[in-house]
């Protein structure tokens, strides 16, 4: 089994079978890093030095979930926080308000709106969390982290990126 990418660049697992007719890719590592902004850096100095950076990788190892708490969460905050959605789904409703209706009274239509949306949503935010029965009492933010990225290069291409970092820019270690 490989890492493969799609034509969007997002990173798929595939095998030989799942791919019939294609010719397989050996990728080699050209350098480990401990955190993305190094493998970042890395990917950008071959790019600045013209390096065909389409036959590069970053493969994260040692993946986790690092889920950061951001807030303690009360039904007056989820409530807050409702009306702040609400207000942008008003704001969007009165928008379209104004552009359908004729120019009179447009300036009511956009505040009626806007005041609609944030009664409304901080009535859901406020439900929604009440529904939760206090089992959920915070406000998180979730990302996926890796314990090393890997700076990945196409076999054939692997010596010239070497040359490249080697006489390039100066890259962090």
């Amino acid at each position: 089994m490989t890492l493969e990418t799609t034509n969007e660049g997002g990173p798929i697992m595939t095998t030989p079978e799942m791919t019939p007719g294609m010719s397989r890719v050996d990728y080699q590592v050209l350098r480990t890093v401990d955190n993305y902004e190094e493998a970042q850096s890395i990917v950008d100095s071959l790019s600045d030095a013209g390096f065909p950076v389409e036959k590069v990788r970053i493969v994260g190892t040692g993946l986790r979930t690092v889920e950061q708490i951001l807030t303690r969460m009360t039904t007056a905050k989820a409530a807050g926080l409702g009306a702040l959605s609400g207000v942008w789904f008003g704001l969007l409703i009165g928008l379209l308000f104004v552009i359908i209706t004729p120019p009179v009274g447009w300036l009511w239509m956009m505040l009626i709106a806007i005041g609609m949306g944030a009664l409304w949503g901080a009535i859901f935010g406020a439900i929604g969390h009440a529904v939760t029965g206090g089992k959920r009492d915070f406000a998180s933010r979730s990302a996926i982290e890796a314990d090393t990225y890997e700076i990945m290069v196409e076999a054939t291409h692997v010596d010239q990126a070497a040359r490249t970092l080697m006489t390039g820019p100066t890259i962090p270690q």
